[in-house]
């Protein structure tokens, strides 16, 4: 499966059970990274309630998960110039929501190895937001601190997810876990 829009890093014998209960929700594919899942949901805000609803009611509903994240924002890349090209495309539709705000870039790369560093594309769209939200006033800044949004870019192997999450979501869908 290739069309995925969600991502789920399953904890240690956590896969079979991912696999059943999450299915409910979407189309759940396997990747070739350890504990990486991929999945397809038509309704990613419906899925998100759905999910917070059994945790309320079975704190222990979702044990096999590490972590799920969405992507609102999908490409394909096959070099890392297009990688860096396509996310400085999209990522400005959101620099209104930044603006005065405390927030930082999250990435998590599967695949690319040695050719794109997290660490590094973190830095440069952290600094490339930051200039942007500059212009015409009221300029955000980066913080880990408890920031008020954190956008989280996902890649598994040539193809790459986009969210924008606030700090109210994140408290709201707790098995996201962006900073973890």
């Amino acid at each position: 499966m290739k069309d995925w829009n969600v991502i789920i890093n399953v904890n240690q014998k956590g896969f079979n059970q991912a696999i059943r209960i999450l299915g409910d929700f979407g189309l759940i594919g396997k990747t070739e990274f350890f504990n990486v899942l991929i999945m397809k949901v038509d309704n990613i805000p419906d899925m998100l309630e759905n999910l917070r609803n059994h945790l309320e009611e079975d704190p222990s509903f979702l044990s096999f998960l590490s972590k799920l994240i969405p992507a609102t924002k999908i490409f394909v890349f096959q070099k890392p110039e297009e990688f860096e090209q396509r996310i400085r495309e999209l990522v400005p539709a959101w620099v209104p929501l930044l603006k005065g705000k405390g927030f930082h870039v999250r990435m998590h790369r599967r695949g690319f190895k040695g050719r794109i560093s997290s660490l590094d594309e973190e830095r440069m769209l952290n600094e490339f937001l930051v200039e942007l939200t500059k212009e015409g006033g009221n300029p955000g800044r980066i913080t880990f601190d408890n920031p008020d949004i954190i956008i989280a870019v996902e890649t598994v192997a040539h193809r790459a997810g986009l969210s924008i999450w606030t700090r109210e979501e994140l408290q709201r869908y707790p098995f996201i876990r962006l900073d973890g």
